[in-house]
């Protein structure tokens, strides 16, 4: 079964022969060689490029090992350029080619050469595309299938996808899988075979089971505040580990470039600035998060903050967490100091908007505490609760956005009802 990428393959499209490196970057197995090498080869195709002007290289096969020395890989891309005409260069997991970098500035110089690559570590990129490929390369991130890209593959309604979303996640492989048990194993044999060993490889690792203790800490605290201070102290408290700070902050380093998590800072909506710790992780895929507890602890709650997180994310939005300090009178009358916290404030240009994730507005206590952070909010962006017992999308009387989290997900527009 053939899964669609529309979004990703769209903005290849867009990208096409604008003398740019197009670099789709994502967790290992999300998608991107497939988005690549099968639906843009398709597209191109389709669209009047012969195949002998595509050119393609899969530098993680064993087969294509030898090309990954650039002397070697360099002489022979230049060789497939018979003639004039345009040519596609498709390659995949580039962050294993020697020189990369000038490899590929070498190719894009050429006026008939359009370069598209995939890479499976942030760190290959320095973190700065813009920089690394001298102002020449331009990213798509990817993420594993959003719930509108699963609900597209799933036989059933949305409330049982939504139940299988989030216990298993949305890598392909895994989304194809038949049963439950093979969706299990294949998550815990991706996690032991593919991402811990290439980043214990990557790395040089010598203490794998304080890294993997630290997944473990992270997988079970996912929308909570912490920092390697915490994290140390969580160490030497309960697993009696002596490692330092420095030390989890490495790790966590090592999983942010493997794309495994990502880190949301706090936003002091007040004083228009970030603070420094602590700060939230959220994992890139549920199903991943889920086999590091063994598929125990998965707390529906948190499970939507993390999905929603990634949708955002996905939809191209920065994401912070918000921090808002007020001034509050006690029962005696006495001035109290107390933080509110807006779980996303969310910027893409001159869009913002504010964000709440609720699983359950049962009582007007509860609205009233998730609202309680908008209403002392001094601007006019958008204030949204995303929930999972509203019937459809309506407006408070404080003219907050109410909307359940199965229509935020599969209306692309929908922060715009």
């Amino acid at each position: 079964m053939e899964i669609k990428r529309d979004y990703y393959l769209d903005q290849l499209v867009k990208r096409q022969n604008n003398g740019l490196i197009k670099i789709v970057t994502g967790i290992r197995r999300c998608g991107k060689s497939f988005l690549l090498r099968t639906l843009y080869k398709k597209y191109l195709i389709e669209n009047g490029v012969d195949e002998d002007h595509i050119v393609e290289m899969a530098f993680d096969l064993f087969d294509n090992i030898d090309y990954r020395d650039p002397k070697r890989f360099y002489p022979w891309a230049k060789e497939q350029i018979k003639d004039d005409g345009q040519y596609y260069f498709l390659l995949d997991e580039v962050q294993l080619l020697g020189e990369f970098v000038s490899v590929l500035n070498g190719l894009a110089d050429k006026k008939n050469c359009d370069v598209y690559v995939t890479g499976s570590n942030a760190r290959f990129l320095s973190k700065d595309i813009a920089t690394e490929f001298g102002g020449r390369g331009d990213e798509i991130h990817m993420y594993p299938l959003s719930f509108s890209e699963f609900m597209t593959v799933y036989d059933g309604n949305r409330y049982d996808g939504w139940n299988e979303y989030i216990t298993f996640g949305g890598i392909p492989l895994v989304v194809l899988a038949e049963t439950e048990e093979q969706k299990m194993a294949l998550l815990n044999n991706l996690f032991k075979e593919t991402y811990i060993r290439d980043i214990v490889t990557r790395n040089k690792i010598r203490n794998i089971g304080e890294m993997e203790a630290l997944l473990d800490v992270l997988s079970s605290a996912i929308g909570s505040l912490t920092n390697p201070n915490k994290l140390q102290k969580t160490f030497k408290s309960v697993n009696k580990s002596n490692i330092t700070a420095t030390t989890i902050t490495k790790y966590l380093e090592y999983l942010e470039d493997a794309f495994l998590i990502e880190e949301a800072r706090r936003y002091d909506i007040k004083g228009k600035s970030y603070i420094g710790t602590p700060m939230k992780y959220y994992f890139m895929d549920m199903g991943l998060r889920n086999a590091r507890i063994n598929f125990r602890q998965m707390e529906v709650t948190h499970s939507m903050e993390n999905v929603i997180y990634n949708e955002l994310r996905k939809r191209g939005f920065s994401v912070d967490v918000g921090n808002l300090k007020i001034l509050e009178q006690d029962k005696a009358g006495k001035p109290v100091k107390k933080q509110l916290e807006v779980d996303f404030i969310c910027n893409k240009g001159s869009k913002k908007y504010y964000i709440q994730s609720a699983y359950m507005l049962g009582t007007e206590e509860k609205m009233a505490q998730e609202i309680r952070p908008f209403l002392k909010i001094n601007d006019s962006f958008k204030k949204i609760v995303i929930t999972s017992d509203t019937p459809k999308p309506f407006y408070s009387d404080e003219g907050i956005l109410m909307m359940n989290v199965y229509d935020f997900l599969l209306n692309p527009d929908s922060l715009d009802f």
